[in-house]
């Protein structure tokens, strides 16, 4: 047998607060054992564990790797709008005018991330 991502880490300079982003965003909460000003923080959702963990050095260049998401009872536009209005910076919009596409956005501390269409709208 092979083995399992536990979760994805994520190195930042402020792990409960851009925890508590990611929170929102996956409609999870920040775990009972963390709190502001801890050196990490977890987010336990639907679709897997992140983990935050406050590093003394900035980001500097582009991610090598980032997360792909899918909204699961909004349009993709609504996603974006949403994620805008929590803190999310637009970086590209790829979207095209037949529908498909995604639009890259960053978190609270520049790592970058994609939004893409929902299964509904895949389907359409």
């Amino acid at each position: 047998m092979g083995s399992l991502v536990r979760h994805i880490t994520v190195d930042c300079a402020d792990a409960y607060r851009l925890a508590t982003f990611w929170a929102a965003v996956l409609d999870a909460e920040v775990s009972d054992e963390d709190a502001p000003g801890d050196p990490e923080a977890l987010v336990e959702s639907k679709g897997g564990t992140l983990l935050f963990v406050t590093v003394p050095e900035p980001k500097t260049l582009k991610n090598r790797v980032h997360l792909d998401i899918v909204p699961t009872d909004r349009t993709r536009d609504e996603e974006v709008e949403r994620l805008l209005a929590l803190g999310a910076t637009l970086v590209a919009d790829h979207r095209v005018p037949d529908g498909r596409g995604w639009v890259t956005l960053s978190d609270l501390e520049g790592n970058e991330f994609c939004v893409e269409r929902g299964a509904a709208e895949r389907t359409v």
